[in-house]
């Protein structure tokens, strides 16, 4: 890391510098951590980071920085990551090392530009965000670095990372690098310090969800770098001048400054300006500091200023065509007036950014337009490199070049998708869109997929890589909107057969089903062609997404014939996968199973990924909806690998997959592992795949953190409507709200949610019945509670309810979705239904609990155990006893196994009351399984004296939210003041140190 040269001493911070000293002992000794320094524009952030870094270095750690850079729109993937590479390439001692990794080549440029791969034509846009595998080499190489010195990785400016630098942190941070290795391997030693301004941060700041889930990790902290105290702003200003400053110009420097120190120097620096010319803003203050400089010197550092925050020696010198010599001189002035510091590799950097956006906002339009293409004009000297692609770009559009900046931002998206980096890719395609127009036919590139139309159907397939689905809906129509009445009707149709599919994919059913009708309307089906079929089996999905079977059969029948005919093997397989779904029973029956089998291989064959991926899922699900779990296993695995190999891991079938997957988690009992992978998953899946962890939601409701599962469900209906976003929603927020006794809430959040969720032909989700027994158990325990009040009204009431939720009930699960009863899970829920309406009705039944027992069978651990629960309340008030104790501790059992408080609590609570023998006494850590992890992150705050606003402030969340937090710590210790939980905690070991 180059240190950068202050001007004066480093004043204060003892505090924040001891902390950060702190975390990096640890990790030099194998105790990794993580802090976020946060603070406003010039309060310090640097000054600490280049502080800190310092001592580190004197403790034997090896200091690799990287900068985030702001050039506006344009983004640069992964360059705070390419730097660091580039310093370690440098270096001797990690040499080998890196060359055992090809994520460095990569990143560097210096490996092979492998393409993405091509799955061939398809009803869905093909492509695939591989990060994994980059972000995975990553992850690696810095832990296999960490084995030959301790790291520190100094992280500037998050404010300005590009989404591929923010996920790759993300990832980094949350899938186990800070954490010590199991199974004896030695811990990693590594410190990251990250900074970014606080001030910048606006509520929809693409930074902002990133921080509110890195904060949650257990080895993430934050540090907040507040303004100086006068005292210390005082000291720094008197000790940045050698004589001595007026007593009335200290007060004034440090009442302007505010306790900002970048503030107070350059009032410092501008004090030999004429009187009055002290200025009130920091840009007047910084733009006095410049005019000070010889006119030579301003013109180089306006110059520097377009280039960026850090610009080549060589690139400004041939930018301002000035001598060697004369240039030095000029350069040593603006050091000397720390405008500019030198860094390594001959480059010099702005000493504060604000410093570099305050000169170029007072260079006139023209001399900006006229510098921007002198830069972009070099940087295409020296030979076009794909990694000046984005910075070429930026600056040709300043420069009002639009045919350069066309042909430039378009290898920067190709650039961008060689990196695996659709973000960007996307920006970058629709930068050369929002150009297209500007530029002369003549001028545009020519060459295959140079169209307009096609570049926006490639734009469409990045945004879709990228997580943003609606985004491709939009890019789509502006396709379907660009196509000419003579234009090729094959183009057409393909136009709204690929919209059809991205409307699929946000849950517009309707429009889907209109858009692929119009594509199969356009073509003729005689001859045979390969787009008819294609279109054909969109329409085969939109028709049955709207309840049309009859159609959606006679359509992939006929195309099935016609993809035989034409020998289109990819088409057969995704018509043979529609016909699985649609014939007989279902893709849950054996018949079913050979049929996606043959597609599966069919696919493969044809090397459309996509569709193979399709195949996978659906073998794997038919083996769920038989009540087959172990089976599904390795279907996904596949699946997963297959999607991994392919780089289609946030397409939608692998997507699927991966919900499926915790489902099944979730299903068996592994809720540790459930938790983990969710949380792994999080770290590279794209924001709008949220719903992929919701069965780790289940986990979080059944453990007891239940404010916190209801904020996380109520999260993912906040924004557009998303189908399964919203089922995950419903099983949460309809379960706790039973949970809670709430029937009536419980009630309208079932008949809400079902009637969102059903489709457009008015057929209800298969997620009815777990709703409605979910929901029967709220009001159940209403009619029990009315009963014992002796309300008969009441009790007639909520029976005739409990009556009208298991008839819906029942009509779904003996009808299905597909038109054939459901399978095993359904017919367990409508057990469970049907003994919560006895309960209702009558009381408790230890027939029908007996029957719902029996059928969560098939592998539903939690769900079993809750009606083991009520039968054990069943039996006992049939005065079987024996047999009550019996399944209370079974249920007990597996509550305590899998850390489900509510449930354990209930039944120890049926065992005392019941005198089933001795209630087990809460053992120390069920405490430490009662607070969420939320709270305990809340609690730590608590112990260090926090007051509820700050620890809002620290956990990211409002101060009231922060209170309702701290109630429920007091509530479960069963604590009178915030002092006694405290000293609670640290006596049951809730906390230590």
């Amino acid at each position: 890391m180059s240190q950068t040269v202050f001007a004066g001493p480093f004043v204060g911070r003892e505090e924040e510098v001891a902390r950060l000293s702190g975390v990096l002992e640890r990790a030099r000794d194998g105790e990794s951590r993580a802090v976020l320094l946060a603070g406003d524009a010039g309060v310090g952030k640097t000054r600490v980071l280049d502080e800190v870094a310092a001592r580190g270095a004197r403790l034997g750690m090896t200091v690799l920085t990287g900068h985030c850079v702001d050039l506006g729109d344009v983004g640069l993937p992964y360059l705070p990551f390419t730097e660091i590479l580039g310093a370690l390439a440098a270096d001797e001692r990690f040499a080998q090392a890196v060359a055992g990794h090809p994520v460095a080549d990569r990143l560097l440029g210096a490996g092979p530009d492998a393409g993405r791969e091509d799955p061939g034509p398809g009803p869905r846009a093909a492509g695939g965000d591989g990060r994994l595998t980059l972000f995975e080499g990553m992850a690696g190489l810095l832990a296999d670095l960490s084995d030959i010195a301790p790291l520190l990785l100094v992280l500037e400016d998050l404010h300005w990372a590009d989404q591929s630098s923010r996920d790759l942190l993300r990832f980094l941070l949350s899938r186990g690098l800070l954490q010590r290795p199991a199974g004896g391997a030695p811990a990693r030693r590594l410190a990251v310090l990250a900074s970014y301004r606080a001030d910048d941060l606006h509520r929809r700041h693409p930074l902002r969800p990133l921080l509110a889930e890195l904060v949650r990790l257990p080895a993430v902290g934050r540090l907040d770098l507040r303004p100086l105290p006068d005292a210390d702003v005082t000291r720094l200003v008197r000790s940045l001048e050698d004589r001595p400053l007026p007593e009335s110009t200290v007060r004034r420097i440090v009442e302007r400054a505010e306790g900002n120190a970048f503030y107070a120097e350059e009032l410092v620096a501008a004090t030999d300006a004429e009187a009055g010319g002290v200025p009130s803003g920091l840009a007047d203050v910084l733009l006095i500091r410049v005019e000070q400089l010889s006119d030579t010197a301003q013109r180089v550092l306006r110059t520097a200023a377009v280039a960026g925050r850090r610009v080549e020696h060589d690139l400004l010198r041939d930018a301002t065509d000035l001598p060697e010599a004369e240039l030095e001189a000029v350069l040593r002035e603006a050091v000397g007036r720390q405008l500019l510091v030198a860094g390594d590799g001959g480059t010099y950097a702005f000493r504060h950014a604000l410093a570099r956006e305050a000169v170029y906002a007072d260079l006139l339009p023209g001399e900006r337009s006229r510098l921007h293409g002198t830069f972009a004009r070099l940087l295409a000297e020296r030979g076009r490199r794909p990694e000046t692609a984005a910075e070429r770009a930026h600056h040709y559009r300043e420069s009002h070049d639009t045919a350069e900046a066309l042909a430039a931002s378009l290898e920067a998206a190709d650039h961008a998708q060689r990196l695996r980096a659709p973000a960007e890719e996307l920006r970058h395609l629709e930068a050369a869109l929002d150009l297209w127009a500007a530029v002369d036919p003549s001028a545009r590139p020519a060459g295959e997929g140079c169209e307009r139309v096609t570049l926006m159907l490639r734009a469409s397939a990045a945004a879709a890589h990228a997580g943003e689905a609606h985004r491709a809906v939009s890019l789509t129509r502006a396709a379907l909107a660009g196509i000419g009445q003579d234009a090729d009707s094959e183009l057409a149709a393909r136009v709204r057969y690929t919209l059809a599919g991205t409307l699929m994919n946000v849950d517009n059913l309707t429009s889907a089903f209109s858009y692929s009708s119009e594509a199969l309307a356009l073509i003729p089906a005689e001859p045979p062609s390969p787009t008819w079929v294609w279109a054909a089996a969109t329409h085969v999905l939109a028709a049955r997404q709207v309840g049309d079977n009859a159609t959606a059969l006679s359509v992939a029948r006929r195309a099935l014939g016609m993809a035989e005919r034409l020998n289109l093997a990819d088409a057969r397989a995704d018509l043979l996968i529609s016909l699985a779904n649609m014939e007989g029973e279902g893709r849950r029956s054996p018949e079913a199973r050979e049929r996606l089998k043959e597609a599966r291989e069919l696919a493969r064959g044809a090397g459309n990924a996509p569709v193979e991926m399709r195949a996978l899922f659906s073998l794997a699900i038919g083996c769920y909806e038989a009540g087959e779990l172990e089976e599904c296993l390795p279907w996904l695995s596949e699946g997963l690998d297959r999607a991994r190999r392919a780089g289609l891991l946030s397409s939608p079938y692998p997507l699927e997959m991966r919900y499926l997957h915790l489902v099944l988690l979730y299903t068996l009992g592994h809720w540790d592992e459930c938790a983990r992978t969710a949380a792994s998953d999080l770290a590279v899946l794209p924001a709008a795949a949220g719903y992929t962890v919701g069965p780790a939601l289940y986990v979080t409701l059944a453990r007891g953190a239940t404010e916190e599962a209801v904020e996380r469900a109520r999260a993912l209906t906040s924004g557009r409507f998303d189908w399964m976003a919203t089922l995950v929603a419903s099983i949460v927020l309809t379960d706790e709200a039973a949970g809670r006794g709430d029937a009536e809430e419980a009630v309208a959040r079932f008949r809400s949610f079902v009637e969102v969720l059903t489709d457009d032909a008015g057929t209800p989700p298969d997620v009815t019945v777990r709703l409605a027994g979910l929901a029967l158990a709220g009001v159940a325990d209403a009619a029990v509670a009315a009963r014992a009040d002796g309300d008969d009204a009441a009790v007639r009431r909520w029976s005739e309810v409990a009556g009208e939720l298991l008839e819906t009930a029942r009509t779904v699960a003996l009808r299905g979705g597909s038109g054939a009863p459901q399978g095993p899970e359904g017919r367990a829920w409508l057990a469970r239904a049907e003994a919560e309406v006895a309960r209702a009705a009558t009381g408790p039944d230890p027939v029908a609990w007996e029957r719902a027992v029996t059928a969560f069978g098939f592998g539903d651990v939690y769900e079993r155990a809750r009606c083991r629960a009520r039968f054990a309340e069943a039996l006992l008030a049939a005065g079987r006893r024996e047999e009550a104790a019996a399944e209370a501790r079974a249920a007990r059992e597996t509550a305590v196994r899998l850390g489900a408080v509510p449930l354990r609590e209930s039944v120890d609570a049926l065992i005392r009351r019941g005198r089933l023998g001795d209630a087990p006494a809460a053992a120390a850590g069920d405490r430490a399984v009662a607070l969420t992890a939320r709270e305990r992150d809340v609690l730590r705050l608590l112990a260090l004296g926090r007051s509820n606003r700050q620890i809002g402030e620290e956990l990211f969340i409002s101060g009231k939210t922060a209170s309702v937090h701290v109630s429920n710590i007091l509530g479960k210790l069963s604590a009178a003041s915030r002092t006694e939980a405290v000293a609670i905690a640290y006596r049951e070991g809730l906390l230590t140190g």
